[in-house]
């Protein structure tokens, strides 16, 4: 039983984990130039 709760908790743990660094692989990468919003053209 007790082994089942661990390894339980160990999966649950390394998924959070691989979930907390694409997030914050995600957030650490510099913006991309087709992923930066265009300015708009002035009229004038």
């Amino acid at each position: 039983m007790l082994a089942r709760r661990f390894t339980i908790v160990c999966l649950l743990m390394s998924l959070f984990g691989m979930l907390f660094a694409i997030l914050v692989a995600e957030a650490g990468h510099p913006v991309r130039s087709w992923e930066r919003p265009v300015p708009a053209l002035s009229a004038s």
